[in-house]
């Protein structure tokens, strides 16, 4: 029995070894890529001035970072010795880390989808509250002080860690009949849930007041023609970007989280039966993926690239009717400021504008 014993960890030794370069490639694709986005955020001083918007993807491009460089040496280690994470401490630490790195991620994209909701939406209250860098920072503290103590409770005897079926990472026992452990379970998963609905709604939300805004704008008369135009040079440029930037970083993250979300719930529901043996293994790798992608949206999303396709647009557009009048330049990572900073100001300017039309119609039907 011995001797079976030995050459079974010596096969998974050698196993795991071969598997090490995997793990090696997303650790130093992850860290790079997420370097190279921070890096690219700080280029510009206007950037760097930007508030809100700009503070908070700078704050999840260093989530992911942080995340990446704390925990995939762990699982690079257990790729190459299987028993690293039968060391309790060490396998409660590393559930923490994929605790608390997944929970903030899912924080701070809704914080992200939150910010520009209440730009967009409410842009009275966004500018008497004061939503700027240093708010996001405290948002951001908020989320990192509040998520560590709720991912410290396990620790504390709320739940148990434990290795995975496939002894490379640990998470939470999620299968436990204990009532406390599940209670803890059921309230990890129902607050990521409630953050991945929260995202897409107010997704939806930005889009939807974007969308109808130009809408209004562009069908009905307005009382100032330079504020069409400013419209115009809105919806050409900071509409777009934001939409692109905040909607395909919500899809990343949100993608690659729910699997993990979905598999804390399973233990507790009757079709967990139904589901593979390996599906735990392939929600953390794919939540593993996330801090990759993320850093290459906002590498690949600068406003240069936004500026080309601008161009080739309106190169098209000139070969059949005369070229629009260029649009104000506008600031990718805080969309709300343009050259002159009254971006908001704008929006605000549009929606009285818009709607004296309408109080005029009503005046004079009630005077006829």
């Amino acid at each position: 029995t011995g001797t079976l014993m030995v050459t079974r960890v010596d096969a998974s030794l050698e196993h795991g070894a071969g598997r090490v370069p995997l793990p090696v490639l997303m650790f130093v694709v992850g860290a790079v890529g997420n370097l190279v986005a921070i890096a690219a955020l700080s280029v510009s001083q206007r950037e760097r001035k930007s508030s809100a918007f700009y503070t908070l993807v700078c704050g999840l491009a260093v989530t992911d970072l942080l995340g990446t460089c704390l925990a995939s040496p762990i699982t690079i280690a257990t790729y190459l010795d299987p028993h690293v994470l039968m060391d309790s401490h060490l396998c409660a630490f590393h559930s923490f880390l994929l605790l608390f790195f997944s929970l903030a991620g899912l924080s701070v994209i809704c914080a992200m989808a939150a910010e520009r909701y209440a730009a967009i939406c409410c842009a009275f209250k966004y500018r008497r509250w004061h939503v700027d860098r240093s708010f996001a920072q405290r948002v951001l503290l908020g989320i990192y002080l509040s998520h560590a103590l709720v991912c410290c409770l396990p620790a504390m005897g709320m739940a148990r860690s434990e290795r995975q079926r496939s002894n490379t990472w640990c998470f939470i026992e999620w299968r436990s009949q204990a009532p406390v452990a599940t209670a803890y379970t059921v309230l990890y998963g129902a607050t990521s849930l409630l953050l991945i609905l929260g995202t897409i709604l107010l997704n939806l939300a930005v889009c939807g007041a974007l969308l109808l805004m130009r809408r209004r704008t562009v069908t009905q008369p307005v009382t100032r023609a330079s504020v069409r135009e400013r419209w115009r040079a809105l919806s050409s440029a900071a509409e777009t970007q934001m939409i692109v930037v905040l909607v395909t970083t919500s899809v990343v993250v949100l993608t690659c989280s729910a699997p993990l979300v979905v598999s804390t719930y399973t233990p507790h529901v009757s079709i967990y039966s139904w589901i593979p043996r390996d599906a735990d293994l392939a929600a953390i790798r794919i939540a593993s993926v996330n801090p990759i992608l993320d850093p290459w949206i906002y590498i690949l999303l600068r406003r240069s690239l936004f500026r080309h396709i601008r161009t080739v647009s309106q190169r098209r557009r000139s070969s059949v009717r005369t070229s629009p009048p260029s649009s104000p330049q506008t600031n990718l990572f805080y969309p709300d400021l343009t050259r002159d900073d009254h971006v908001i100001t704008q929006l605000m300017s549009n929606r009285m504008c818009v709607s004296v039309p309408h109080d005029k119609k009503r005046l004079n039907r009630a005077v006829s």
